[in-house]
């Protein structure tokens, strides 16, 4: 060929290679710009306090798509990435010219696709933008979208959004979510097979699923492994090794620990894609394995809920909702950690700090558990139906015995303990609305297990309650550390050794709720066992059934108890060398000298004819209510709405018609007394 012609030729290659290049350049501008926020969307992670994931959520779609970055991936997996997919990653501009020339030969060569030529970059913007038909345009638009990716994000950006956006199979995007599925494991540390099967299946994730098509997935895999060796990635002991390794024959459930916080979490902030908790990941997942171990052995029904809070900030170290979250037959999705149930015994130490706080009693008064009668009808007895006679304030709390638990309540004033604790944070539920009764020094009302488990912390803080209800308290730092002292001395269960912990127990009437609460200096733990239906359970009591789950979760905790030093102002004497109103407790008449408040009339129990109600005396007068003791002015109440306020200890009341009523009466201390009459 002549020059000339030489020259034609290049002149029309040229000619053809800037009209390509315009039309390319063209066809570019007419893209859409490229929509990120879906590839962006990602599975919403519930994190504990180090970081670690207690929960993942599927997207609205169904996908598991969880955050990821090359940066928290297994280095070895990125090398084994790279030298399988796109070995010049690191260098080009979003598409590989080798890449494509070694496919375009490959292809002249034998006839067909051997190979694709596809860079990382390439595959996330096939990702990012799907196209239903493989066909030149939409490779065109793929290598084009690819350059695009890459100068709007950067390659470090690129990658992550294809570790994030790789396919898995089935509802399974990005590496983390296939590691977790398959593996059990986050992908920070794998194995060299673990890593090469991660690599081979987004090339094909259906057909090479290792929980369907096994012999696939290991046949690719060893691809991998083989391309990894050949690069110098392993030696050839480790790809002996890893070639030996099965492949995974099933799907492992993605982690659920601490289902019911994790679910609240969510729904308190819907738009934020990673929560993270104050709980401990490894505490909370051993102590979901003890609740379900343990309610496991108690009955088929029966669940258990734990709370363990960090006595120094208040916050929640586990929260252990149920004795299963999936387990249908003990009702796991309810979270008896915020069930509103009857504490028993458990409010008795809250009691006994009231009053040594008000200087009524002191850990070595004497109290007499007699039978004794309260009220017209109140008569409480101790849970083994027997009485130990006069004991020490120290033996009763410790023995848990009601009628001296209730004599302190007497003097301390029903309506101000519950007004005390609802002042310290608890959100206490007195039944229907009624007005607090000696009772609830027994467990007559209801609170959760959260609640109560503040309340118990507020003692092992000398008093002085945790976040959020920092700045109240619930004692004095000499009234919390009697408790404490007290409560250490409780005989523990057979599974523990004495003077450990500081700890209480509490059964509900009926046998409906077992509880048993523990603390030291550092962390407070609160136990519940029951039925979450409220139906009762036949031998459920505190002791026996919630304080050995107690002190395994002490022991789970690990370390040595400690507790705070005597404060100096407590008075560590015996009975004799206290000051005489504190020797005994005197039912009759408290230290100040004002006697007790009580309904002189009517007496509980009494019936009281409609007619003559409303025509009392014969100067239409009602129900006339009588009291004795007490400070006034005196409040009076029916069904806990008030109804007179007055200075005098007698008041009437005209019923509106028949039926039950409740009469209580409160002074200005805050001390109160009820009866129940029927109105006929």
């Amino acid at each position: 060929m002549r020059k000339s012609g030489w020259l034609i030729l290049i002149r029309v290659c040229a000619a053809l290679s800037v009209i390509g290049l315009l039309a390319l350049l063209i066809y570019a501008a007419s893209l859409p710009p490229l929509d990120l926020h879906a590839a962006q969307a990602r599975s919403v992670v519930v994190l504990d306090r180090s970081g670690d994931l207690l929960r993942p959520f599927a997207t609205q779609d169904g996908r598991w798509r969880l955050p990821v970055s090359a940066a928290t991936v297994d280095p070895r997996y990125l090398a084994m990435l790279r030298a399988y997919e796109d070995r010049r990653f690191d260098s080009h501009i979003g598409i590989d010219p080798l890449a494509v020339l070694r496919a375009a030969s490959q292809g002249l060569r034998h006839g067909r696709i051997v190979s694709g030529g596809s860079t990382l970059s390439m595959q996330v913007a096939r990702l990012v933008e799907p196209r239903a038909r493989r066909s030149a345009s939409a490779k065109l638009r793929q290598a084009l979208r690819a350059v695009s990716l890459e100068r709007q994000l950067g390659k470090a950006a690129v990658l992550d959004l294809y570790l994030a956006l790789a396919p898995f199979g089935g509802s399974l995007e990005g590496v983390r979510a296939a590691s977790l599925a398959y593996f059990g494991r986050e992908p920070a540390r794998l194995t060299p097979a673990q890593a090469a099967l991660l690599v081979a299946l987004p090339q094909s994730p259906e057909t090479r699923r290792p929980d369907r098509f096994p012999e696939r997935a290991r046949a690719a895999r060893n691809r991998v492994i083989d391309i990894a060796l050949s690069r110098g990635l392993l030696r050839d002991d480790e790809a002996a090794q890893a070639r030996a390794e099965p492949v995974p024959a099933a799907r492992q459930p993605f982690p659920m620990l601490a289902a019911h916080a994790a679910e609240e979490a969510v729904a308190a902030e819907p738009a934020n894609p990673v929560i993270r908790l104050s709980l401990d990941g490894r505490l909370q997942a051993s102590l979901e394995a003890l609740a379900a171990e343990r309610a496991a052995s108690a009955g088929p029904v029966l669940s258990t809920a734990i709370v363990v809070i960090d006595n120094r900030d208040g916050r929640l170290l586990a929260r252990v909702g149920s004795a299963g979250y999936l387990d249908a037959s003990r009702r796991g999705a309810i979270d008896m950690t915020r069930a509103v149930r009857s504490p028993g015994s458990a409010l008795k130490p809250f009691v006994y700090a009231m009053a040594f706080e008000a200087g009524l009693a002191h850990p070595e008064t004497l109290i007499e558990d007699r039978p004794s009668r309260f009220s017209a009808s109140y008569a409480p007895e101790n849970f083994d139906m027997t009485f130990q006679g006069t004991v020490t304030a120290r033996r009763a709390l410790q023995l848990s015995l009601n009628v001296p638990a209730v004599a302190l309540m007497e003097a301390v004033g029903p309506a101000r303990f519950v007004a005390h604790l609802r002042a310290a944070g608890a959100d206490l539920r007195l039944p229907r609305e009624a007005a607090p009764g000696l009772p609830v020094a027994l467990g007559g009302l209801g609170l959760t297990l959260t609640d109560l488990a503040r309340l118990y912390a507020g003692l092992a803080r000398d008093g002085q309650m945790p976040p959020p209800a920092a700045g109240k308290r619930i004692a004095g730092d000499v009234a919390a550390w009697y408790v404490t002292d007290i409560l250490r001395g409780t005989p523990p269960p057979d599974n523990a050794l004495p003077n450990r912990i500081a700890y209480k127990t509490g059964t509900s009437f009926g046998y409906r709720d077992a509880w048993a609460v523990g603390y030291d200096r550092r962390v407070t733990v609160a136990v519940w066992a029951g039925r979450a239906d409220g139906a009762p359970v036949p031998g459920l009591v505190g002791r026996i059934v919630a304080a050995p789950i107690l002190f395994d979760a002490f022991a789970r905790y690990g370390g040595d108890p400690v507790f705070g030093p005597r404060p100096a102002d407590a008075l560590a004497v015996a009975n004799a060398a206290l000051p005489p109103p504190l020797r005994r407790l005197n039912r009759d008449e408290p230290p100040d000298g004002t006697p007790i408040l009580r309904i002189a009339y009517p007496p509980d129990g009494a019936r009281v004819d409609l007619g003559l109600a409303a025509h009392a005396g014969g100067a239409g007068e009602g129900v006339i209510l009588k009291a004795s003791g007490g400070v006034p002015p005196l409040t009076w109440m029916i069904d806990g709405q008030p109804v007179s306020r007055t200075i005098r200890r007698q008041s009437a009341w005209v019923p509106e018609g028949a039926g039950f009523a409740r009469i209580s009466v409160l002074d200005a201390t805050g001390a109160s007394d009820s009866v129940a009459v029927r109105i006929e």
